[in-house]
């Protein structure tokens, strides 16, 4: 970012599987439990994981939802060769691939999901329509992202900060990136790609954070617009950012700060 001109820079890294998993991977799977029990997919079905990251989400599938096969498909080469040294099950399969043209073929899934994808996909409509294309008549299709707006504390106690030290930080907030993150927004995704029984529930879970180093320290990776912005910032700017939300952080009487992160899911049935 060319910070006298004000300009910021929209492109999100997504090249560190451990620096993403630091992030926000860890809070992905709390979410992933609760997502895969609502859907209550029977055992013994063929899964794909649009949009795969570091594999949080297949790792929850294997665990609970006693798939016959789960296969996981991701842009970033770096995000796959993590996934597929971390994932050890002959049951999946890891592949570099675009969530708007899926290469499987149409009706092989008994499940299609995906986690904290569609907001950064360039087009998330024809994401899902590709999602539905390789689903099985009856198959289920789901997802879910972030509430960037309000209920994901972690990011909205950065931004706010970010916001009033630096105006221009906020064209960066996925709050008002990402209007896909709200409950409308969503049904009417997955009701205008023609699936049926759309349903939307949201999910929160806790986010504790031992101390502000293992809240803050997470933001150094670069993954993501707000660690992406961070580590835009000179180290005099980087520090003024860190102490102000340091500052407004709730903190209890161990220095914990326990914080809630809320996520949109959306479900539906081809």
């Amino acid at each position: 970012m060319d910070e006298q001109a004000g300009h910021v820079d929209r492109t999100d890294a997504w090249d560190s599987g451990s620096a993403y998993e630091a992030y926000v991977g860890r809070w992905s799977r709390l979410v992933a439990r609760e997502f895969l029990g609502w859907l209550a997919v029977p055992p013994g079905g063929c899964w794909l994981d649009v949009g795969c990251g570091t594999g949080a989400l297949v790792e929850t599938i294997l665990a609970l939802a006693a798939p016959s096969e789960v296969v996981g498909i991701d842009p970033s080469p770096a995000y796959v060769a993590f996934a597929h040294d971390r994932v050890n099950d002959p049951r999946v399969g890891f592949e570099i691939g675009d969530a708007q043209a899926l290469q499987a073929a149409s009706a092989t899934f008994d499940a299609v999901v995906s986690g904290l994808v569609l907001n950064f996909v360039p087009e998330p409509d024809q994401a899902v329509s590709e999602m539905v294309r390789v689903a099985r008549p009856g198959g289920v299709v789901a997802a879910y992202v972030w509430d960037y707006a309000e209920g994901m504390q972690m990011m909205r106690y950065f931004w706010e900060a970010a916001g009033a030290l630096d105006p221009s930080a906020q064209e960066l907030d996925e709050a008002r990136r990402f209007p896909l993150c709200q409950l409308e927004p969503l049904t009417d995704l997955f009701q205008t790609v023609g699936l049926e029984k759309v349903k939307v529930r949201a999910i929160d879970v806790p986010t504790v954070f031992r101390d502000f180093e293992d809240y803050w320290s997470p933001f150094l990776g670069g993954q993501a617009p707000a660690p992406g912005y961070a580590m835009s910032l000179s180290q005099g700017r980087r520090a003024a950012l860190r102490e102000r939300i340091r500052a407004g952080l709730p903190t209890n009487s161990q220095g914990e700060h326990h914080l809630i992160a809320r996520a949109w899911a959306v479900r539906g049935e081809r």
